[in-house]
């Protein structure tokens, strides 16, 4: 396995606020490493605020009428655009109000793609963002989604309506519960509970004529012979998709590679509830390297590499995380806790053997459907920024909760293929 200090964070640093009309500017965001040094700089980003006339993504503004961005009558600023040295331009979805928790990727194609939305309660400001960019409302040709947890697919719905040219992508094993949300917003309540209504909001249908439900290796034209390739990617849940770019190297992993949120100096795994599967997940990572990229771009955030590294450590991660579940499950056992004791002993294994701070207050991340979305508990008063964010994304809870799950199904031969 590589070691952790291989693994390097492409782009960090100062945010700069993209602000309608504002003059044209672009700066290098000063990057640098974590104090324990296992992550390093690797790679020059730039911050770029956007004029009126011309766009990072080198197309004119569109003469058509504006992208509607809400339909609260408010201003919504739009957020920090950051472009990569491959071209890809990351949005920051804004989740929870705070930066560095879920990004949205955006292709510059003749066919455009923004890969993830984010959630629906932050859905505007990634629009009047890709507004600012130069998206018109008849510009954006997909909407690419790695799987439809509130997280990443909350705001789908919006983005269709404000894009109405722009086809959702999704797997054909998640397509039914965006174009009838119901049971995925029941379910998400579930897990999230007051943070249903305060950081995430309920997914709005997309018709169902809208979606384009793909298969494991299908692929997306973006024009000029640049093609994505979609693949089945289970592991996190069952309707999870990668998305390799061959022409960049590159590939968007979701949360099938784990979360690495600033302030952490290694990968996390996601292993939520109800769907996790480590045979299911290892097989992805493989298919990843297969692949042959050279950089990773995270969900929860941002572009890490080498890949191949970056791949080792989610491997070496997931392994380690379940082997010392099963341990603080049997020791569990051994002393007699059952039900919500035997969740917390393990929760609090995690937490002490991998170094996770834990949050103030953690409710339990449970769900029985495979619509459960994938983030823990945050709190009101949490300490920082950075604890913050890794409350919200990476509570122990959930992954602990998550993984009992999985190894439940796995000793009592419930476990499919995918989960």
């Amino acid at each position: 396995m590589a070691a952790a200090g291989a693994v390097s964070r492409v782009a960090t640093g100062a945010i700069t606020w993209v602000a309608p009309g504002a003059i044209t500017g672009v700066a290098t965001a000063a990057i640098s490493g974590v104090a324990t040094g296992a992550i390093t700089s690797a790679a020059t980003a730039t911050w770029a605020t956007v004029t009126a006339g011309t766009t990072s993504v080198g197309r004119p503004r569109s003469a058509s009428s504006e992208v509607a961005v809400s339909n609260d009558g408010e201003q919504h600023d739009p957020p920090p655009v950051l472009t990569h040295d491959d071209g890809v331009i990351a949005i920051d979805t804004l989740t929870a109000g705070m930066t560095d928790v879920t990004a949205g990727y955006l292709i510059d194609a003749p066919r455009p793609a923004l890969i993830e939305c984010g959630p629906a309660l932050t859905i505007a400001s990634v629009l009047q963002g890709l507004a600012a960019l130069g998206l018109g409302p008849n510009d954006l040709a997909y909407l690419v989604l790695t799987h439809i947890h509130l997280d990443h697919a909350g705001g789908a719905g919006d983005v269709a309506a404000a894009f109405p040219n722009a086809t959702v992508v999704v797997s054909e094993h998640g397509a039914r519960h965006l174009a009838e949300p119901d049971r995925l917003n029941a379910s998400s309540a579930r897990v999230y509970g007051p943070l249903f209504d305060t950081v995430y909001g309920a997914c709005t249908p997309v018709p169902a004529a809208r979606l384009r439900s793909v298969a494991d290796r299908d692929e997306l034209d973006l024009g000029a012979g640049r093609v994505l390739e979609l693949l089945h990617t289970p592991g996190h849940a069952k309707h999870h998709l990668g998305v390799v770019d061959p022409d960049i190297g590159a590939v968007f992993s979701g949360d099938s590679v784990g979360v690495q949120l600033p302030g952490m100096t290694e990968l996390r795994p996601a292993t939520p509830p109800p769907e996790f599967h480590l045979d299911a997940a290892l097989r992805s990572l493989d298919r990843y390297r297969q692949r042959a990229p050279g950089r990773i771009y995270l969900a929860h955030y941002g572009p890490v590499e080498p890949a191949d590294a970056v791949l080792d450590q989610a491997e070496e991660q997931l392994r380690r995380w379940v082997e010392v579940a099963e341990q603080a499950r049997d020791e569990a056992h051994t002393l007699g806790l059952t039900g919500t004791h035997e969740l917390d002993h393990v929760a609090e294994t995690l937490q002490h053997r991998f170094h996770v701070q834990p949050p103030a207050t953690e409710e339990a991340g449970g769900g029985d459907t495979a619509d459960d979305a994938d983030d823990a508990d945050v709190t009101d008063d949490a300490g920082s920024l950075d604890d913050a964010r890794l409350r919200l994304l990476n509570d122990t809870r959930a992954n602990a909760a998550g993984l009992l799950r999985y190894l439940h199904r796995r000793d009592t031969g419930e476990l499919t293929a995918l989960g």
